[in-house]
Protein backbone atom coordinates (compact mmCIF):
# COMPACT_ATOMS: atom_id res chain seq x y z
CA UNK A 1 0.00 0.00 0.00
CA UNK A 2 2.85 2.17 0.95
CA UNK A 3 4.47 2.17 -2.59
CA UNK A 4 1.13 2.49 -4.29
CA UNK A 5 0.28 5.49 -2.27
CA UNK A 6 3.51 7.39 -2.66
CA UNK A 7 2.76 6.61 -6.73
CA UNK A 8 -0.98 6.73 -7.07
CA UNK A 9 -1.06 9.86 -9.09
CA UNK A 10 1.57 7.96 -11.81
CA UNK A 11 -0.54 4.99 -11.70
CA UNK A 12 -3.59 7.26 -12.13
CA UNK A 13 -2.17 8.91 -15.15
CA UNK A 14 -1.24 5.76 -16.74
CA UNK A 15 -4.31 4.25 -16.67
CA UNK A 16 -3.77 1.52 -14.05
CA UNK A 17 -6.23 0.83 -11.12
CA UNK A 18 -4.03 0.27 -8.35
CA UNK A 19 -6.03 1.90 -5.57
CA UNK A 20 -10.47 2.80 -5.86
CA UNK A 21 -11.00 6.25 -7.12
CA UNK A 22 -13.17 8.62 -4.88
CA UNK A 23 -14.31 8.25 -1.83
CA UNK A 24 -13.37 4.64 -1.62
CA UNK A 25 -9.65 5.00 -2.32
CA UNK A 26 -8.75 6.36 1.52
CA UNK A 27 -10.36 3.53 3.52
CA UNK A 28 -9.55 0.87 1.17
CA UNK A 29 -6.04 2.43 1.75
CA UNK A 30 -6.43 1.94 5.72
CA UNK A 31 -7.68 -1.74 5.77
CA UNK A 32 -5.46 -2.53 3.48
CA UNK A 33 -2.88 -1.11 5.73
CA UNK A 34 -3.34 -2.61 8.81
CA UNK A 35 -5.51 -5.93 8.17
CA UNK A 36 -2.24 -7.45 6.16
CA UNK A 37 -0.27 -5.98 9.59
CA UNK A 38 -2.57 -7.45 12.28
CA UNK A 39 -2.44 -10.95 10.24
CA UNK A 40 1.41 -10.77 9.71
CA UNK A 41 1.72 -10.58 13.52
CA UNK A 42 -0.53 -13.59 14.18
CA UNK A 43 1.66 -15.33 11.95
CA UNK A 44 4.46 -14.44 13.22
CA UNK A 45 3.64 -15.53 16.69
CA UNK A 46 2.68 -18.93 15.29
CA UNK A 47 5.79 -20.78 16.22
CA UNK A 48 5.93 -19.67 19.76
CA UNK A 49 2.21 -20.49 20.00
CA UNK A 50 2.86 -24.16 18.28
CA UNK A 51 6.41 -24.82 20.48
CA UNK A 52 8.72 -24.61 17.47
CA UNK A 53 10.64 -21.49 18.70
CA UNK A 54 11.20 -19.93 22.15
CA UNK A 55 11.05 -16.69 24.42
CA UNK A 56 13.52 -15.11 22.89
CA UNK A 57 12.26 -15.26 19.38
CA UNK A 58 8.77 -14.53 20.74
CA UNK A 59 9.90 -11.31 22.57
CA UNK A 60 11.92 -10.02 19.33
CA UNK A 61 9.33 -10.98 17.63
CA UNK A 62 6.60 -8.80 19.47
CA UNK A 63 9.00 -5.84 19.50
CA UNK A 64 9.40 -6.11 15.51
CA UNK A 65 5.81 -6.39 14.99
CA UNK A 66 5.28 -3.73 17.68
CA UNK A 67 7.75 -1.74 15.20
CA UNK A 68 5.90 -2.06 12.22
CA UNK A 69 2.37 -1.99 13.61
CA UNK A 70 3.48 1.14 14.49
CA UNK A 71 4.50 2.76 10.87
CA UNK A 72 1.36 1.10 9.28
CA UNK A 73 -0.91 2.38 11.92
CA UNK A 74 0.84 6.02 11.30
CA UNK A 75 0.87 5.76 7.77
CA UNK A 76 -3.01 4.38 8.21
CA UNK A 77 -3.90 7.77 9.92
CA UNK A 78 -1.64 10.07 8.26
CA UNK A 79 -1.71 9.17 4.88
CA UNK A 80 1.60 11.04 3.44
CA UNK A 81 4.51 10.85 1.14
CA UNK A 82 7.01 10.58 4.35
CA UNK A 83 4.92 8.11 6.40
CA UNK A 84 4.49 6.09 3.38
CA UNK A 85 7.88 5.84 2.98
CA UNK A 86 8.59 4.64 6.46
CA UNK A 87 6.24 1.54 6.00
CA UNK A 88 8.18 1.12 3.26
CA UNK A 89 11.59 0.93 4.96
CA UNK A 90 9.94 -0.13 7.49
CA UNK A 91 8.50 -3.71 5.76
CA UNK A 92 12.09 -3.89 3.83
CA UNK A 93 14.04 -4.49 7.33
CA UNK A 94 11.23 -6.28 8.99
CA UNK A 95 12.03 -10.17 7.43
CA UNK A 96 15.38 -10.36 7.75
CA UNK A 97 16.03 -9.96 11.65
CA UNK A 98 12.64 -12.04 11.93
CA UNK A 99 14.10 -15.00 10.01
CA UNK A 100 17.17 -14.35 11.55
CA UNK A 101 15.80 -14.44 15.28
CA UNK A 102 13.40 -17.82 14.34
CA UNK A 103 17.07 -19.58 12.93
CA UNK A 104 19.19 -18.76 16.21
CA UNK A 105 16.77 -18.17 19.10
Amino acid sequence: MAIAWMYREDYDRAGYAVLPPGRARVPFVVWQTILPLVALVMASLLPVVMGNAGLLYGIGALCLDGAFLYYGAQFAFQRTASSARRLLLASILYLPPLLLLLTFA
